[in-house]
């Protein structure tokens, strides 16, 4: 068993169960972890004799002998090749194999990927949440996907934390008690809003309006979120049986049990569909994303190691991320930095809030208005340390 992994390595170590050979650069990508991160992962693993590694730095199962991955998405670690019989081993299940074997249905046997051309999770995410579109502008796709994401990952820490009250019942604390999740930062989620009761629902004909219903009361629980969450499940060229596939696709996102793996993991989701989506819609695409290459440029030359940042025209908040990043990445304190923001698009603020509250960031300061700050300066008294910015 890997019960002694730590948290970290076990999250690694499934990865590579589910794939023959991965590169270092591979798997920072499939988990938006930093290069350090897989390295120190990497080290720990090879130390305990789990994994090996191959000429040009792939990286595989070892020793899967009586070794079970965890997590949603993880598959037993049976894909090292016998040598002593030349026998293959079972392929690993797809995300869509794995949603239809839950529901007791019967896939079809995938055919054998290539070990060359192995794609990241948001990648494979991304294209079957495409197909789950189908007639629907990306415009409109975007606050569907993006908000499910977003409702997955507030729900995921809930319930984290939740679970750890209820644990602790005997010594005074309280699992239904608003303010100890305020105290963690943590949003309150109410029973009909959970993840697990929306996945429940998922076949109901009536998903779409058992979601909107969850995002009012997640709205009403956590007044930084008012009115910041969609509302737009329940429309009728939002077809209930693709809701419902969607919301099964994202419940498979998380890697782990952690809240911080959680937000890891499906931050780098919600930012890689941004990307995706600003694609799809081509030049409106500019309006709430910048690209990440652009991003990282301006974040290096400003370097915001400490105070206040400010974006006058902030669209999803890609420059706070990336200043988050930086700051993580040079061993700063995130909390060492403050942000500011405005913008005049009041569907583009709300991308910015879910993206910077599933990063865990306070968005307090993000302001909109739909004059723009060139118009109505809504920090007119702000001394910034670093403006950062792309102007439309």
């Amino acid at each position: 068993m890997t019960n002694d992994l730590a948290g970290p390595e076990q999250v690694l170590y499934d990865l590579l169960a589910q794939h023959e050979s991965l590169g270092p650069k591979q798997a920072a990508e499939a988990l938006g972890w930093t290069k350090e991160q897989v390295a120190q992962a990497k080290e720990g693993l090879k130390a305990k004799g789990l994994i090996s590694t191959r000429q040009g730095g792939g990286m595989q199962v070892a020793q899967p002998k009586g070794l079970e991955a965890k997590g949603p998405n993880a598959v037993v670690a049976s894909t090292h090749r016998d040598d002593r019989n030349d026998a293959k081993a079972p392929e690993p299940l797809s995300l869509e194999a794995q949603g239809l074997q839950a529901q007791g249905l019967q896939a079809k046997k995938p055919k054998a990927p290539k070990a060359t051309d192995q794609e990241p999770i948001e990648k494979q995410l991304w294209k079957t949440a495409d197909k789950l579109r189908k007639n629907i502008d990306a415009a409109e796709y975007k606050h569907i996907v993006l908000g499910l994401v977003f409702l997955k990952y507030i729900s995921d820490a809930f319930v984290e934390l939740y679970d750890k009250l209820k644990a602790e019942e005997s010594a005074g604390a309280d699992p239904e008690d608003k303010d100890e999740y305020k105290a963690e930062n943590v949003f309150f989620v109410p029973p009909g809003a959970r993840w697990s009761f929306l996945q429940s629902h998922a076949k109901q004909p009536t998903i779409g309006k058992t979601v909107d219903e969850a995002m009012d009361a997640i709205e009403r629980e956590n007044d930084s979120l008012k009115g910041v969450l969609p509302k737009v499940y329940a429309r009728q060229n939002l077809d209930p049986t693709s809701l419902g596939g969607l919301i099964d696709l994202i419940g498979n996102i998380a890697l782990g049990d952690a809240k911080s793996r959680s937000a890891d993991v499906l931050g780098h989701v919600f930012e890689y569909f941004l990307g995706e989506f600003a694609l799809a819609e081509g030049k409106k695409g500019g309006q709430f994303y910048t690209p990440r290459s652009v991003v990282e440029l301006l974040v290096k030359m400003l370097e915001p190691y400490k105070g206040r940042v400010f974006d006058p025209c902030c669209g999803s908040g890609g420059m706070f991320v990336q200043s988050e990043k930086f700051v993580t990445e040079h061993q700063g304190k995130v909390n060492d930095i403050s942000i500011y923001g405005q913008e005049s698009n009041q569907t583009t603020w709300r991308l910015a809030k879910m993206n910077l509250a599933i990063r865990g960031l306070d968005s307090s300061q993000v302001k909109w208005n739909s004059e723009g700050s060139f118009l109505n300066d809504a920090h007119k008294d702000l001394k910034a340390d670093y403006i950062i910015a792309n102007p439309p």
